[in-house]
């Protein structure tokens, strides 16, 4: 169980094979590429996951520079991975072996994802709402503008703000993959109040959502984290916005606790819940479930793991079918702070 949780710390898809050959320990990363939980994968001979490439002979064996595998999935799909493989001697001189997969593309040169052509018509098709309200809003306050009520052109600038906000959020959702991609994600680290961002969001959201009911659960003088502060908005809105999507607008609660050296912040809704075979997809990009009321991109919940990380934080998802999940993510607290952010 410890080996499970160290290796859960790691990004990259790793198992840990026992010397006969069965797995003794796989990370939530692999876990989702196999669309399983680690726990199933536990105790499974390695060959019926792994096979070499265009072979049929047993798994990895010893240590190599990196060899193509084919990585059996749930669902019989065959994921082309790149396996890289070091074995250490134990008590007794039994041999342990770490796998380590990275998912290629069918050529074997590049890790498996969208094409650049997807990833456009995706976005481009969720751009064309807002600017087409946009376009909409503003051509009628142009062409009716003394018509018009105060009342009315007020509600209409507040959609026109709405959807330019949701626009802003798609562009920087698209820098945001590729700055996490390549590790060069920068973030403005200062004191930040999470119960007065988590006000603003679920606000913001409101506006979208009128039937939203959201409860904000911090306590009195509720310490500082020390963050960037755009990206504590943003994983706070995907987080808020996806149980708005899949869930029950009533009943939400985004609340904060301490722990030591951090905060925990958790948005929990009372929904359906995820059902098992689905969570452990629910960070992948591009992904989107069935149920509910599905929209945007499908990377939200990936990217929003993403900065959680780049703080030195963790996003995990926990969910009960039937009574609703639970979305919490950890931020270190502003030691210098000495108190409540303002």
């Amino acid at each position: 169980m410890t080996a499970r949780v160290d290796l859960d710390d790691l990004a990259v898809a790793t198992i840990v094979v026992d010397p006969d050959g069965r797995v003794a320990a796989a990370n939530a990363t692999v876990a989702e590429l196999v669309g399983s939980t680690a726990e199933h994968l536990v105790g499974r001979p390695l060959d019926e996951l792994l096979r070499p490439e265009g072979a049929t002979d047993d798994g990895v064996e010893g240590e190599d520079e990196g060899r193509a595998m084919c990585l059996r999935c749930g669902d019989g799909r065959e994921l082309a991975v790149r396996a890289l493989s070091r074995s250490r001697a134990g008590a007794g001189g039994a041999c342990t072996t770490v796998v380590v997969l990275r998912p290629l593309a069918k050529g074997g040169a590049e890790p498996v994802g969208p094409s650049g052509i997807e990833v456009i018509s995706t976005v481009s098709h969720e751009l064309r709402s807002p600017l087409t309200s946009v376009k909409g809003y503003t051509s009628l306050l142009l062409s009716r503008w003394d018509r018009l009520s105060d009342d009315q052109k007020k509600t209409m600038l507040e959609q026109v703000h709405h959807d330019a906000d949701r626009v802003t959020r798609l562009v920087s959702e698209l820098l945001d993959i590729s700055r996490l991609e390549t590790g060069h994600l920068q973030l403005r680290f200062q004191t930040v109040a999470l119960p007065s961002i988590a006000s603003s969001v679920v606000a913001k959201l409101t506006f979208e959502y009128p039937e939203l009911e959201c409860t904000l659960a911090f306590a009195e003088g509720f310490p500082p984290v020390l963050a960037d502060p755009d990206k504590v908005e943003q994983v706070l809105t995907n987080l808020v916005e996806n149980a708005a999507k899949y869930a029950s607008l009533k009943g939400m609660t985004v609340s904060g606790t301490v722990a030591g050296n951090s905060v925990s912040v958790a948005v929990a809704d009372t929904g359906e819940g995820i059902p098992r075979t689905d969570l452990p997809h629910i960070f992948t990009k591009f992904y989107r479930r069935d149920q509910g009321r599905p929209s945007g991109s499908g990377l939200g919940l990936w990217i929003s793991r993403g900065l959680v990380e780049a703080h030195g934080g963790r996003l995990d998802a926990d969910s009960v079918e039937g009574r609703g999940s639970v979305f919490s993510f950890t931020l270190p607290l502003d030691t210098d702070a000495g108190g409540a952010a303002s």
